[in-house]
C-alpha cells in the first residue's frame, strides 16, 4: 500500500543517486531528425474510439498512458457525442473518484478524491480557474488526473485536476454540424469547420448556440460560443497555433431543495425554492492564445501563452444554509439573498524544453520548464434585503420571496486581488531497462498575493502574502510484457491561503495546506483495443484550515482529512461492434483529526463510498446502433456535519442511433432516466440540494459535409 514515512527519504536518496550517477557519466545526446508537422486527419490522435492510448497531461511529454504512474481518466469526444453530453458535469459523472458539486448553481465545481475545487480546471494545460460554466463544443477530450498534481500544475491540485483539450486546425477538410432538440424546449446547434489554406497554413472554426428551459420552474438558459484558430508552419521545424474564444452564458442560478429531518424535503422536483426571476448567473469569457512548437534538432521547445478575461455576475434568492434545516417544524422556510460581481484577467506563459539523452546505457527523457503568471481579480458582494430584514419566511409549499434591495451589509466583500506566479520545474523519465522506468520531478513555486480591501462601511484591511514551495513527484513503472504495466508513485501539492485569489485577516498569516498522494496501480490490455486500469491510493490533506474555537472569525491549521480508495476503469472495444466505457470507485473519505468544524471520523462532503458508471454502445448493422448505461451513486452527506443525507440512487440511460447518407449523417435519440427515478445527485450544503431531472429526451442530427 502507500509508502511509509521512513521509506520516503530512502526513495528520494535512491533517486538522487541515480540522477547524480547519470550526470557523472559523459552525456550522449540522442538527436533524432524530428520535424514539426501539423495534424493531417480529424481523428483525436491519442484516442481511438472510447479508449485513450497517450496523454501529456501528467508528464508534459507525449507519453503512453501505460507509462504514466498515476490514475488518469480520458473522456473522448466520441463518448460525449454518443451520450449528448452538455456540460463538464456530464463528463465528470463517468470519471471514477470524481463527483460533481452543485457550485451554488452558478459555476463548475468538482470533488476529486474528496477535495472540493473550483480552481483546478485547465485548458490545454493552462490554468482556467474562474468560477464560470464551460462548454464542450470545441473539445477533443477531457483528461482528469486524480491525486496531487503540484509538480506539473503548481498550487492547488490537491485531489487532482480537470484539463480540457481543444480542437486544433488540421491540414485536411473538416466539416460537421449538429442540431439537437430536447425536452423542456431545449435547442442547441454546433458547427466544426476547417481546412487547409496552403501547405503552410490551416484553419478551424468551432461555434455553438443553445437555449432552453428545464424541469425546474422558472429556469431558463441561453449560451453561445465561437472559437476560430489557425496553424502556421513557418518552417519544417516550427509550428504556431493562434486562437481566440468568446463564450457567453446566461442562466437561472438554481440552488435546489432545502432539507427536512435529515433528508431533502419531499416535494415535486420542479419546485423552485426562492425566486427564479431574481436568481441569475451571467458570465462572459474572452480569451486569446498562442502555442509555438520548434525543434532545434534534438531539443524541442514548446511555448504556450494564454490571456483570458472573465466577467461574472450572479444573484440568488435561495434556502438559507445557516442551520441543518431551513424548514421549521411549522412547515415554513427561511430564504436569504445576495449577489456578487467578479472580473478576472489571467495571463499565463509556459515554456517547456524537452530532449532525450543516453547516459551509461540509461535513456532519459528530460523536461525543463518555466511558468510565469499574473492574475488580477475584483469582487464585490451585496446582501439581499426583504424590507429591513436579511431573511424572509415563506411556507415550504409556496417557497417564494421578493428581495426589495441589494446593498452592502457591513462585512460584504469589496476587493481587488492580484497574484504573481513564477515557477521552475524539472522532470526526468528514465528507462532503467526494457521493463523498468522511473519518473522523477520537482517544481519550485513562488506565489505572491496582494489584497486591496475597498470596503467603506468597515475599516479596510490591506493584506499581502508570499508563499514559496517545492512539489516533488516520484513514480516507478514495471512493464513485464506489452499487455500489462504496474506502478507505484508519490506526489505532492500545496494550497496557499490565497489559492483562489482571496485573503482575509483570519487567513493571511496561515502557511499553505499540504496534500500527499500515495498510489499503486496497473493497466492491462484485455484485448488489443480494450484496457482495464486500477489504482489503490491514500490521499492525505494536512493542516487544513478550520475555525478557531477560541477566537471566533479566525482560523487554525489543525485539521486533517484522508481519502483512501480503489478506482477501476474499463474502456475500449469488447468487439468491433461493441464499445464500453465504465468506471467504479470505492472511497473512504473522512476527517482524521477533530476540529471545531468536524469530529474525527466524520465523512467528507459529497463522497459516497461506492460509485459506478457504465455505458455500452453497440452497432447493430444496416446503420442502426444502440446505447445503454447506468449511473449508480451511494449515499453521501451534504456537509461535513453529516446531518443531511443524500440517498443512494441508480439511474438508467439509453440511446438509439441511425446512420444514413453513406454514414455521413446520424440521427441519435438519447433517453435519460429511463425509469423516471427521483434522485439527488449533488448539493452545496445542507439546504442547497439539487434534484435530478425526471425522464427526458434529446434528439440530435449530426452531419458531415
Amino acid at each position: 500500500m502507500p509508502f511509509s514515512a521512513a521509506m520516503k527519504p530512502a526513495a528520494f536518496a535512491v533517486l538522487a543517486a541515480l540522477v547524480t550517477a547519470g550526470a557523472a557519466r559523459a552525456a550522449e545526446p540522442i538527436l533524432p531528425q524530428v520535424k514539426v508537422q501539423a495534424q493531417t486527419e480529424t481523428a483525436d490522435g491519442p484516442v481511438n474510439g472510447y479508449r485513450a492510448e497517450r496523454s501529456a497531461t501528467f508528464t508534459k511529454t507525449d507519453t503512453p498512458l501505460k507509462e504514466v504512474p498515476a490514475s488518469i481518466s480520458v473522456v473522448p469526444s466520441q463518448l460525449m457525442q454518443d451520450q449528448a453530453m452538455q456540460s463538464l458535469g456530464d463528463v465528470i459523472r463517468y470519471v471514477p473518484g470524481a463527483m460533481q458539486h452543485q457550485g451554488e448553481g452558478n459555476r463548475d465545481q468538482f470533488i476529486l478524491r474528496g477535495v472540493s475545487t473550483t480552481a483546478d480546471l485547465y485548458v490545454d494545460g493552462i490554468r482556467d480557474d474562474a468560477q464560470v460554466f464551460r462548454d464542450l463544443y470545441n473539445l477533443e477530450r477531457v483528461e482528469v488526473l486524480k491525486g496531487a498534481g503540484g509538480m506539473i500544475f503548481g498550487r492547488g491540485g490537491a485531489g487532482g485536476v480537470v484539463n480540457r483539450v481543444t480542437k486544433k486546425p488540421v491540414f485536411a477538410h473538416v466539416g460537421e454540424a449538429s442540431l439537437s432538440l430536447g425536452s423542456y424546449s431545449q435547442l442547441r446547434g454546433t458547427v466544426d469547420v476547417g481546412g487547409k489554406l496552403n501547405d503552410s497554413a490551416a484553419w478551424r472554426l468551432n461555434a455553438m448556440a443553445e437555449n432552453g428551459d428545464s424541469f425546474r420552474d422558472g429556469f431558463d438558459m441561453k449560451r453561445y460560443a465561437v472559437n476560430p484558430t489557425v496553424t502556421l508552419l513557418p518552417s519544417a521545424q516550427t509550428s504556431l497555433t493562434l486562437g481566440i474564444e468568446h463564450l457567453q452564458d446566461e442562466r437561472t442560478a438554481d440552488r435546489g431543495f432545502p432539507a427536512q429531518n435529515g433528508r431533502p424535503i419531499n416535494a415535486d422536483p420542479s419546485r423552485f425554492f426562492g425566486n427564479p426571476s431574481q436568481s441569475e448567473a451571467r458570465s462572459t469569457v474572452d480569451g486569446g492564445y498562442a502555442m509555438l512548437d520548434h525543434d532545434f534538432g534534438g531539443v524541442q521547445l514548446k511555448n504556450s501563452l494564454r490571456v483570458t478575461h472573465y466577467d461574472k455576475f450572479y444573484q440568488n434568492v435561495y434556502p438559507d444554509n445557516a442551520n441543518a434545516s431551513s424548514v421549521t417544524n411549522t412547515g415554513t422556510l427561511r430564504l436569504a439573498a445576495y449577489n456578487n460581481a467578479n472580473q478576472r484577467t489571467n495571463v499565463f506563459n509556459q515554456t517547456d524544453l524537452t530532449t532525450k539523452l543516453n547516459t551509461g546505457g540509461l535513456e532519459h527523457t528530460l523536461l525543463a520548464g518555466l511558468e510565469l503568471g499574473h492574475q488580477d481579480s475584483t469582487s464585490r458582494r451585496n446582501t439581499g434585503f426583504f424590507g429591513a430584514a436579511t431573511l424572509a419566511t415563506a411556507p415550504a409549499s409556496a417557497p417564494f420571496a421578493l428581495a426589495t434591495s441589494f446593498r452592502p451589509n457591513g462585512t460584504d466583500a469589496d476587493n481587488k486581488v492580484k497574484a504573481d506566479i513564477a515557477a521552475l520545474y524539472f522532470q526526468d523519465q528514465i528507462a532503467l531497462s526494457k521493463e523498468w522506468k522511473l519518473l522523477a520531478g520537482l517544481r519550485y513555486d513562488q506565489f505572491k498575493t496582494t489584497f486591496d480591501d475597498r470596503r467603506t462601511t468597515t475599516p479596510p484591511t490591506d493584506l499581502a502574502r508570499t508563499d514559496r514551495a517545492s512539489s516533488p513527484r516520484l513514480g516507478l513503472i514495471w512493464s513485464p510484457n506489452p499487455a500489462s504495466t504496474y506502478y507505484a508513485s508519490y506526489s505532492y501539492a500545496f494550497l496557499p491561503s490565497g489559492e483562489q485569489l482571496s485573503l482575509a485577516p483570519n487567513t493571511a498569516d496561515l502557511a499553505p495546506e499540504k496534500a500527499k498522494n500515495y498510489e499503486i496501480g496497473g493497466r492491462w490490455d484485455l484485448r488489443p483495443k480494450l484496457t482495464l486500469s486500477a489504482a489503490l491510493f491514500r490521499l492525505d490533506r494536512d493542516e487544513v484550515r478550520s475555525p478557531d474555537p477560541l477566537n471566533p472569525g479566525f482560523f487554525v491549521k489543525t485539521g486533517q482529512q484522508r481519502t483512501e480508495g480503489l478506482e477501476l476503469g474499463l474502456q475500449g472495444e469488447i468487439s468491433p461492434n461493441w464499445q464500453v466505457y465504465a468506471g467504479y470507485a470505492h472511497l473512504n473519505g473522512r476527517i482524521t483529526e477533530t476540529t471545531s468544524a468536524a469530529a474525527a471520523g466524520a465523512r467528507l462532503q459529497l463522497v459516497p463510498e461506492n460509485t459506478l458508471s457504465l455505458w455500452n454502445r453497440v452497432d447493430l448493422g444496416k446503420g442502426w446502433g444502440a446505447g445503454l448505461g447506468i449511473v449508480y451513486q451511494g449515499a453521501s452527506f451534504a456537509a461535513l456535519d453529516n446531518v443531511v443525507t443524500l440517498p443512494a440512487f441508480a439511474r438508467a440511460d439509453g440511446a438509439l442511433y441511425y446512420s444514413f447518407a453513406g454514414g455521413k449523417t446520424r440521427l441519435a435519440l438519447k433517453l435519460e432516466n429511463l425509469f423516471d427515478r427521483k434522485y439527488f445527485p449533488t448539493a452545496d450544503g445542507n439546504n442547497n440540494i439539487s434534484p435530478g431531472a425526471p425522464r427526458n429526451a434529446r434528439l440530435t442530427l449530426i452531419t458531415a459535409f
